[in-house]
């Protein structure tokens, strides 16, 4: 079923394991942006409070077990690896093992629903460069389409949703959180420009339809941005989670719902962004608040890394495969198009796409 693929590879962004990890990865992920030594400190500060470990790795473990045992459970045949850009296990140390193991070709699901720099063209080419590092024999990798509005996705999505909006006061407003990026990034995301924010909105109502379709009332909702970072001189997407908390608490909305379709799982933006510093503000206003949870190991999100691997299998044999999506926007493209999601710092060799 999954000729020509021999394995699945999952490709996170990784993250410190303990106290010592902290600013060495910090250092990985920020190489080459100018980021001063006194913001990674401060950084820094957001992982120590919760033991010099981001959860990040964690769930990635979490969610490998899962798929394979999906896979498992639905005769799909084929081992499962995890690699990361900025953290043990690296990509280069993933694919030299993968090498090893005679796998010749595998399928990459990155744990980034959407199109921009950083959740797509960056991951593509970190692999390139992973891929080089190991050398000719390195196997083959293609990136499996964004699954922003996959039904799996989006139905994982509405399900935490309602189990928060059950624990806050009726008529709560439904606030969905993505990771903010500057407004360049976000303006020539996709092959078009614009995709990353056109995504979130579109994921956002679907996910909110399938709220009102489970409780028998639409909520009202809004599309807000978290961890912004950088020189405040540079314009990032807005508004902030913490600014619009001030002003849902202005308008005496009954209380809010945060609702992470931005993140695959409990990132440290969302444990330290979120549980942390909005949930304080909102303690501060006196304005009730719930989280919803990510993704996850939703048994949902997991049968969708299924399909998504069975889906492009098929494609590349040359069949003819259906691409399922909801909402307004149609299902993602399984190949990147040149000048998708364009890296405007510099040049770099990508895989999985034509630039």
């Amino acid at each position: 079923m999954t000729t020509p693929y021999d394995a699945l590879l999952l490709v996170s962004f990784g993250g410190p394991e303990e106290p010592a990890d902290v600013l060495p990865f910090l250092e990985n992920v920020t190489r080459g942006r100018g980021v001063a030594r006194e913001r990674l400190a401060e950084v820094a500060e957001h992982y120590h409070r919760f033991g010099g470990r981001s959860p990040i790795n964690g769930h990635n473990r979490d969610l490998v077990a899962a798929v394979e045992k999906d896979l498992a459970e639905h005769g799909v045949d084929v081992p499962v690896y995890w690699g990361n850009r900025n953290w043990h296990p690296y990509l280069a140390d993933t694919l030299a093992r993968m090498r090893d193991d005679g796998i010749g070709r595998a399928a990459a699901f990155v744990t980034s629903a959407y199109s921009s720099y950083s959740g797509c063209r960056q991951y593509r080419e970190d692999l390139a460069a992973a891929s080089a590092a190991v050398g000719p024999d390195a196997p083959r990798i293609d990136r499996l389409r964004h699954y922003f509005n996959h039904p799996g996705f989006v139905a994982a999505n509405v399900a935490g949703a309602v189990e928060a909006l059950a624990t806050v006061p009726a008529g709560s407003r439904l606030v969905f959180v993505t990771h903010s990026i500057p407004t360049a990034m976000a303006e020539t995301s996709g092959p078009d420009g614009g995709a990353y924010e056109a995504q979130h909105r579109a994921t956002a109502a679907v996910v909110a339809s399938g709220v009102a379709a489970r409780t028998g009332a639409r909520p009202l909702w809004d599309l807000v941005y978290c961890s912004r970072s950088g020189t405040p001189l540079v314009p990032w997407l807005e508004p902030d989670v913490n600014d619009h908390l001030e002003t849902l608490a202005d308008r005496e909305v009954a209380g809010v719902v945060l609702a992470p379709i931005g993140f695959v799982s409990d990132h440290m933006e969302v444990v330290y962004d979120l549980d942390t510093e909005a949930a304080g503000t909102a303690r501060r206003l006196g304005l009730p608040l719930a989280r919803a949870a990510t993704a996850g190991t939703h048994p949902a999100f997991v049968a969708a890394v299924r399909e998504l691997l069975l889906e492009r299998a098929a494609a590349e044999r040359g069949e003819r495969v259906a691409r399922p999506a909801t909402g307004d926007l149609p299902p993602s493209h399984d190949v990147c198009p040149a000048g998708c999601c364009r890296n405007l710092r510099r040049a770099r060799p990508a895989l999985c796409g034509q630039d």
